[in-house]
């Protein structure tokens, strides 16, 4: 892997575009050569992936993607630095720069067709802290091709990620993620290794896809359940749920056809159980994006 950036580069690369980081849009800079061989090789792209990085920013993480993958676009929102991606890859990546396709893209908003052929199979990105969990589900829900990724995070986020039923941080993302995929914790990240430099830790989330737990119900009647549940979290699943179920004794009715007590809280569930009361659920309850 050659011709990655380093902190002088990024720093040049930077002023020449007339580029500051701005914390609207969430962008902190890799400028670390190491982290970045860190993270390809984490990913485990084969030449048979085809990568979806979000954020390019000025292209730390590109050049180290583009050797071990197929093809790879690039998703930025920022004009100038998507407008200049390309110039950078060509200069650094020599041949390889032929693989990579650059989207002038919001990623909350962006579609398998505005990506075109060939279809992602494997997000690999440095997400910005700000919009990270949203992002990630909205590729998974967009993106059907998507087979396994990797992203960073804030350390806690990644932490919420990958938790599981009983943990303190088990919550809404975790849940929708274990929809889409099973998703582990991949390491740590320090702060020095961005411009500008964070004030917390990065953590890197591995996740590999799966069919939904359940093919028999939808996706944004689950969705709707996990919210109702965790927006009360200390209540039982009986109170919670109440609102979403038309009353008290309706949710109660609906979690024992499930299989799951009405005096149970969300917070020890499953994303399979999930499911299941919202299979359960009675009509006119509401769902969820």
């Amino acid at each position: 892997m050659t011709g990655l950036l380093g902190p002088a580069e990024i720093r040049e690369l930077a002023a020449r575009l007339g580029v500051a980081p701005t914390k609207k849009l969430g962008q902190n800079f890799v400028h670390d050569p190491n982290t970045v061989r860190r993270i390809v090789t984490a990913a485990g792209l084969t030449p048979d992936d085809v990568a979806l990085e979000v954020g390019p920013g000025l292209g730390s993480l590109t050049l180290g993607l583009l050797p071990v993958a197929g093809h790879l676009h690039a998703v930025e929102i920022d004009p100038t630095l998507a407008g200049a991606l390309p110039e950078t890859i060509a200069r650094h990546a020599g041949a390889d720069a032929a693989r990579l396709t650059v989207h002038r893209a919001d990623a909350l908003r962006v579609s398998a067709a505005d990506l075109g052929d060939p279809p992602p199979t494997a997000l690999v990105a440095n997400l910005p802290y700000n919009v990270a969990v949203p992002v990630v589900l909205h590729l998974l829900a967009e993106l059907p091709s998507l087979r396994h990724g990797l992203v960073m995070v804030q350390k806690e986020v990644a932490d919420r990620l990958v938790a599981g039923p009983g943990s303190k941080v088990y919550g809404i993302p975790s849940v929708k993620l274990a929809w889409y995929a099973h998703a582990r914790g991949a390491g740590k990240v320090p702060p020095n290794v961005f411009w500008p430099v964070p004030n917390v830790d990065s953590g890197l989330v591995a996740f590999t896809c799966h069919e939904p737990p359940r093919a028999d119900v939808p996706r944004e009647r689950v969705f709707a359940v996990v919210d109702a549940a965790f927006a009360q979290r200390r209540k039982t699943l009986r109170a919670a749920l109440a609102g979403w179920a038309g009353g008290p004794d309706r949710a109660a009715a609906a979690l024992t056809a499930a299989g799951v007590d009405p005096g149970a809280r969300g917070e020890s569930l499953t994303v399979e159980q999930f499911a299941a009361i919202a299979a359960s659920a009675p009509a006119g309850t509401v769902a969820a994006k």
